[in-house]
C-alpha cells in the first residue's frame, strides 16, 4: 500500500497531476475488474475504449487528481471514483470485505494482461446495496495512464488491486 502511495504521489508531481485530498463519500475501485462498453471516450484529445467497472462507496479522506474533477463535490446521485490507502474494502463478487492485495504486472494484449483507469471519473451511485456495501458503476479509459492521460503500451509495468487474470483491473502504470 504505501509503495502505491509513493506512486500516487511521486508519479503525479511528476506529470503535473494535480493532487487534492478529499473527504466524504468517493467510489474505490482499485480491485474491480471492467468490462468495455464497446464506446470510445476523449480524454486530454486523446481517443480511447471505454471501460465500466462496479466499485464500491467509501467514505473518508480520498486523493484524487484536481486536473481532473476540480472540485471533490459530486452532482447529486454521482460521486468520484478516488484513491484511498484503506487496508480492507468491499470486494467484487461478492462485495464482502477484504484486504487490499497489491499486485504488479506487466501489461499486454489481452483483457486479463490490460488495465483500466477510473481515477477521478464520475460515477452513478447504483439504487441497491450488495451485501450491504453501496455501489458506483464508473465509466473510464482503457489503457490509459493516470499519470499523463497517454495510452499505455504492452511492456510497461502495471499495478493494481484487482485479482490476477480479472479483465482490465483497474489501475494504474509505472511511468
Amino acid at each position: 500500500m504505501r509503495l502505491l502511495i509513493c506512486l500516487l504521489l511521486v508519479c503525479g508531481t511528476a506529470n503535473a497531476v494535480q493532487l487534492g485530498v478529499c473527504k466524504g463519500d468517493f467510489a474505490l475501485c482499485a480491485a474491480s475488474p471492467t468490462t468495455l462498453t464497446g464506446k470510445t471516450m476523449t480524454v486530454n484529445g486523446k481517443t480511447f475504449r471505454q471501460g465500466m467497472a462496479v466499485c464500491p462507496i467509501l467514505n473518508g479522506d480520498s486523493f484524487a487528481d484536481m486536473s481532473m474533477i476540480k472540485s471533490c463535490t459530486a452532482p447529486a446521485g454521482k460521486v468520484w471514483s478516488l484513491f484511498s490507502a484503506q487496508s480492507s474494502y468491499p470486494q467484487a463478487p461478492s462485495w464482502a470485505v477484504a484486504p487490499a492485495v497489491f499486485r504488479q504486472f506487466t501489461i499486454g494484449k489481452t483483457a486479463e494482461t490490460g488495465m483500466s483507469n477510473m481515477w477521478s471519473y464520475l460515477c452513478d451511485v447504483q439504487a441497491q446495496p450488495v451485501n450491504g456495501a453501496k455501489l458506483a458503476t464508473c465509466y473510464g479509459p482503457v489503457m490509459e495512464s493516470p499519470w499523463t492521460h497517454n495510452h499505455v503500451k504492452p511492456g510497461q509495468i502495471g499495478f493494481s488491486q484487482s485479482p490476477a487474470g480479472a479483465t482490465y483491473g483497474v489501475g494504474g502504470n509505472a511511468p
